[in-house]
């Protein structure tokens, strides 16, 4: 059985998958029910149904951006895998909304004032499109919803900012993101008996408003701050590599959850049966240096995180810890569910825009993009195009980042097979890519055009001139 088992996580580890049928890469797939939301590209890029088909030329793999402006000029663009799955399984939204209010004045009339934000959000499907369908099509309403719930204490704080009594603003958005991103995956499980298995995604959000920019991130989609050749990472990734920790004390503090295939233990080397009797070096659940044991039958268990780094799986099976959906995921030739290692909630990074600059950008990408470039790289590559473009220069970064990590076809006489790689002939990325070039200055000065219509007044009863907010 341990061999066999061994062979399984092997295969798994190294990147083999599923055959498509009644399972796919450790999801139930419910074919006999109808897709909750019809594939399509973000509809931002105003694609006709031809033009979706044939942004999912894998051998072309060209690169599509709007064709319409987004919001301050904001930078699109994206390609699909290399055949790695037959859609692009990437989505990406952006939406503007208003927190708006009605109140009563003394004199009988009434006076509306509105709070403007700006939403975008990329997600990055696996085992199938339908979960990102879903978050592209639905997490900006709930995320609404939560923001609507906290807005008399968000423009309380606006308005009596020493108030004991009121909680932070920061604190009221980033719990109104934690929340929302915790009902989206509750969501997901709920239909997951109503409509065709929907698979997961991770989620990648950036929520402008008030002079913020509020990073909301479960999953190795990743966000970094562009100001001239420098970055600033504006989130991390959630892989089993770095929550080994959080994964391994759940394990131990639920050991049902294992089954008889799986332990909390660490190993140096995965012990073998030859190995039964021996001294070998392990750690638990709750240990950081190594401890010595002598190998028990018990011990020949696998670890619940096997291999490491871009390798590295939970339960050999899914490579991302965090994002929507996998309710119906199983460890690769077991029926032990995975989900309740996996969890929906988000790191939230928040940061004032009070000092943005000209050409300093949110960069926002997925996992294709950053498989084949680091922060420093992505920032040189956008800062050289920015000052090199003058019209749709945001666009343009996010085509060239789009670009440089997709590469070219190496279609050679002596290629034993197509390939893409990058300019250095290092293998390029052969993932969904999905990029958001986003201007940081014009949300400052938004804000501060905010600030001058709705002030507050000096003398007085302690108000806010609301009428023109």
């Amino acid at each position: 059985m341990f061999n066999r088992l061994r062979s399984a996580v092997i295969e798994a580890v190294s990147g083999l998958e599923a055959t498509n049928g009644t399972v796919e890469n450790g999801h139930h797939n419910k074919s006999n029910l109808a897709p909750k939301f019809p594939y399509g590209r973000p509809h931002f890029l105003g694609l006709g149904d031809d033009e979706v088909q044939m942004s999912a030329d894998h051998k072309l793999r060209p690169i599509i951006h709007p064709s319409k402006p987004l919001p301050h000029n904001t930078g699109y663009a994206e390609c699909v895998n290399a055949g790695k799955s037959r859609w692009n399984e990437d989505q990406a939204v952006y939406r503007q909304g208003v927190l708006s209010k009605i109140i009563p004045t003394e004199q009988g009339n009434v006076q509306k004032f509105s709070i403007p934000y700006t939403y975008y959000g990329i997600f990055d499907g696996h085992a199938g499109v339908g979960a990102a369908l879903c978050a592209s099509y639905q997490l900006h309403h709930i995320i609404h919803e939560k923001l609507v719930d906290a807005q008399d204490d968000i423009w309380i704080n606006i308005t009596e900012k020493h108030s004991p009594t009121t909680k932070p603003r920061d604190l009221l958005i980033i719990g109104a993101l934690e929340s929302a991103f915790r009902e989206m995956d509750q969501l997901l499980l709920e239909d997951r008996n109503k409509y065709q298995a929907a698979g997961g995604c991770t989620a990648l959000v950036a929520l402008f408003i008030l002079g913020k920019l509020y990073v909301a991130n479960a999953g190795d989609s990743r966000a970094i701050i562009c100001r001239e050749q420098n970055f600033f990472p504006m989130s991390m990734d959630f892989t089993p590599e770095n929550e080994r920790d959080r994964i391994r004390r759940l394990a131990q503090e639920q050991p049902a959850l294992l089954g008889k295939e799986f332990t909390c233990h660490e190993y140096l080397e995965q012990p073998k049966s030859s190995d039964l009797g021996k001294t070998v070096m392990f750690r638990d659940a709750y240990m950081k240096g190594w401890a010595y044991k002598t190998l028990q039958l018990d011990d020949l268990k696998v670890s619940i995180i096997t291999g490491h780094g871009k390798r590295s799986r939970v339960m050999g099976t899914i490579g991302v810890t965090r994002g929507f959906g996998d309710h119906d995921l199983t460890a690769v030739y077991q029926k032990l569910p995975i989900k309740p290692f996996l969890s929906s909630h988000p790191e939230v990074q928040v940061y004032s825009l009070s000092d943005a600059i000209e050409n300093e950008v949110l960069l926002m990408g997925t996992d294709g993009l950053w498989d084949v470039l680091d922060g420093s790289k992505a920032a040189e590559i956008v800062s050289k195009s920015l000052n090199e473009f003058e019209d749709k220069k945001y666009v343009s970064a996010a085509t060239c980042l789009v670009g440089f990590a997709r590469g070219s076809l190496n279609n050679s006489l002596r290629s034993l097979s197509n390939t893409w790689q990058l300019k250095e002939g290092k293998m390029a990325s052969c993932d969904d890519i999905s990029v958001f070039v986003i201007p940081l200055l014009p949300y400052k000065l938004e804000y501060e055009n905010f600030i001058k219509k709705c002030e507050v007044k000096e003398y007085g009863e302690s108000a806010m001139d609301v009428s023109e907010c």
